[in-house]
């Protein structure tokens, strides 16, 4: 199975720009057609019998087949055509029905009006307008020229031709509502997509400059890491120290060699191979990877793994924004405990393989996140000072941030990011990665 690349951006929603060009409105137009079908059926094996017994309905029936035979080539992929060919063979189709049919004396000529409703709903303003001029020239070519019908009981036909004219109407204005509804649905539907791309695309854009800024910001650390490497390698040499200041001065020395590892694995990960070219890992070792790192930049903190035994033999796409995804979870989840004065609780790390799909829970004890926070951080419409005028207690320097680098980096690996209260009091962070092939 080809991997895809967690480097490249991930694939949005595709809007389209035709208006035929989607399966939904192909669809569409087959279901009226099907009850133009249905129609015709009905008034040549109800109405004519009933009305003109000795009416032929061989015609009417041989233009109900041929449009049954329409859709049906339409369904099996054997015809391309647009919206508006379409329209135009259905009304052409009703012109030979009504012209053997009685023409204008048929109630059913008020079928032709759904058409160009539909046609006004679905096609550009020059092709709505000719098949409304096709329409009315139907309508004025079947005053003159169609089959009379030979009426049974003249008396009684009047009555049912008014019956046929309201069912005619109700037919028509039915079929029109419901197409325009669901066309009115399928618009809400591209704008909701529309206004998801270009959020997405924003908060793409905003991840990249920040990854411009973490290029330049690696290159100037480089310099007082080192100064501060030389100052606290002095202090160690120092034989008046204090055991207890000594192991501070040690911590010290661990932390500034973990400052610059990360900053040399910026680097060193851009230029790494991309994940379809063997950017799989074990779940198990790349969790017990993160949170070792994690410990060593927080020794004081604490936190807990929990896998069931499937996890170790899951595999995963990961590289090193995926790492900092967990990490910035788990570094949130620490800062909640603190906020909430439960700096001694652990982070409680619990992961889950199951079916094709690796679930992470990093739940800790805070005071939990409010929905309209978790909504701004994670809608969609997150930007710089993404928690600025929200009032939260777990809300910490460069929270928003993480949390959107997090998101980003977990929806590029085709997974999802979300948050859900905890029973007790606290929040789970769910992140969920699709599983790949272990025999890979």
């Amino acid at each position: 199975m080809k991997q895809r690349d967690p480097s490249q951006p991930t694939v949005r929603p595709q809007i389209a720009v035709s208006a035929f060009s989607s399966r939904a409105e192909l669809a569409r137009l087959l279901q009226l057609r099907w009850l133009s079908v249905v129609a015709m059926a009905l008034i040549a094996l109800m109405a004519f019998p009933l009305l003109a017994p000795a009416q032929p309905v061989s015609p009417l029936l041989g233009v109900m087949l041929v449009l049954v035979a329409a859709n049906f080539a339409l369904l099996a992929g054997g015809v391309r055509a647009g919206a508006f060919p379409q329209l135009a063979v259905d009304l052409v189709a009703w012109a030979t029905f009504l012209y053997f049919g009685g023409g204008v004396t048929n109630p059913a000529i008020s079928l032709l009006l759904p058409l160009v409703a539909v046609g006004a709903a679905m096609l550009p303003a020059a092709q709505a307008w000719t098949l409304a001029a096709l329409a009315v020239a139907i309508y004025s070519l079947l005053w003159h020229f169609h089959v009379p019908v030979q009426l049974a009981d003249a008396h009684m036909a009047m009555r049912l031709h008014l019956a046929g004219m309201w069912l005619s109407f109700a037919l028509s204005a039915a079929t029109v509502v419901w197409f325009v509804a669901r066309m009115n649905a399928a618009l809400a539907r591209r704008e909701r997509d529309l206004a998801a791309a270009r959020a997405a695309r924003a908060r793409d854009a905003y991840v990249v400059g920040l990854g411009k800024l973490a290029a330049g910001a690696a290159h100037r650390l480089g310099t007082p890491l080192g100064t501060l490497r030389i100052l606290v390698d002095e202090l160690g040499r120092r034989s008046d120290l204090a055991a207890e200041t000594r192991e501070d001065v040690e911590l010290m020395r661990r932390q500034i060699d973990d400052c610059r590892d990360i900053l040399t694995s910026l680097t060193r990960d851009a230029g790494q191979q991309r994940a379809e070219q063997g950017g799989t890992a074990r779940a198990g070792e790349w969790l017990d990877a993160v949170i070792a790192r994690w410990r060593r930049l927080r020794p004081h903190a604490a936190v807990e793994l929990q896998c069931d035994r499937a996890v170790g033999n899951a595999a995963i796409v990961a590289d090193a924004s995926l790492g900092e995804a967990l990490h910035n979870l788990i570094d949130n989840g620490a800062n909640a405990n603190v906020a909430s004065g439960r700096d001694g609780e652990a982070v409680q790390v619990v992961a889950v393989s199951a079916g094709q799909q690796l679930t992470v829970d990093v739940c800790d004890r805070g005071p939990g996140m409010p929905a309209r926070l978790v909504d701004t951080l994670l809608g969609g419409e997150a930007q710089p000072g993404l928690t600025d005028g929200i009032a939260s207690p777990v809300r910490s320097k460069g929270m928003g941030v993480g949390l959107l680098l997090a998101q980003t980096a977990v929806e590029h690996h085709g997974g999802a990011l979300s948050f859900h209260p905890r029973p007790g009091g606290g929040t789970i962070a769910r992140l969920t990665l699709p599983l790949q092939d272990a025999s890979r």
